[in-house]
Order: C-alpha cells, then sequence, then structure tokens
C-alpha cells in the first residue's frame, strides 16, 4: 500500500499559541498512524520562496491521510491554527516502484 503525506510550510504568529494546536492535533494524527518525519529544524529554500518552518508527516496509506485531516478531532484542532499561523498544506500520496 502507497503511503500518504502531509507536507506543510508555515509561519507561526504565536508560538506559545501554537503549542494548543499541536496538543490538539495529537489525538487525530495518532488516530490515522501520522509519524513525524520533519518537524521544523534547519533548511534552506535554493528555489522559491518558502516559510521558515516545514513539516512532513507520513501516514500508512494516502487514504488515512485525507480522513485524518477531513475528521472531525482535526477539524478542531485546526480552527486553533489557522488564527495564529499562515500554512500551505498538501497532501500527497507517495511514491512506490
Amino acid at each position: 500500500m502507497t503511503k500518504g503525506y502531509w507536507i506543510a510550510n508555515n509561519l507561526v504568529h504565536d508560538s506559545e499559541a501554537y503549542k494548543a494546536y499541536q496538543k490538539a492535533n495529537a489525538g487525530p494524527l495518532k488516530e490515522y498512524g501520522g509519524k513525524f518525519l520533519v518537524r521544523a529544524g534547519r533548511q534552506i529554500s535554493p528555489e522559491g520562496a518558502m516559510f521558515p518552518r516545514s513539516v512532513v508527516i507520513e501516514f500508512p496509506s494516502y487514504a488515512d491521510a485525507v480522513a485524518c485531516y477531513e475528521s472531525v478531532a482535526y477539524q478542531e484542532a485546526l480552527t486553533i491554527r489557522q488564527p495564529i499561523a499562515d500554512t500551505n498544506l498538501i497532501i500527497v500520496e507517495g511514491y512506490d516502484e
């Protein structure tokens, strides 16, 4: 089964309030098998413009990645993040040879 990924790029405006979002998203991420592969850390952007915080979360499948995002629990967490961070997020299917 091909894995699914959330690839997010964020500009957080309120670091303290962002902690509440992280706490709120922990449950749905765990429920759908989400695993952080990248969580902030150093980055460069040799091409294009990006926000300073990048995150990559791996899911067991693309369907799990989409279902997590669409879940009631994650949508509740999202209401915490939206006013305090600018985010670009894609949900993408992995590549298997």
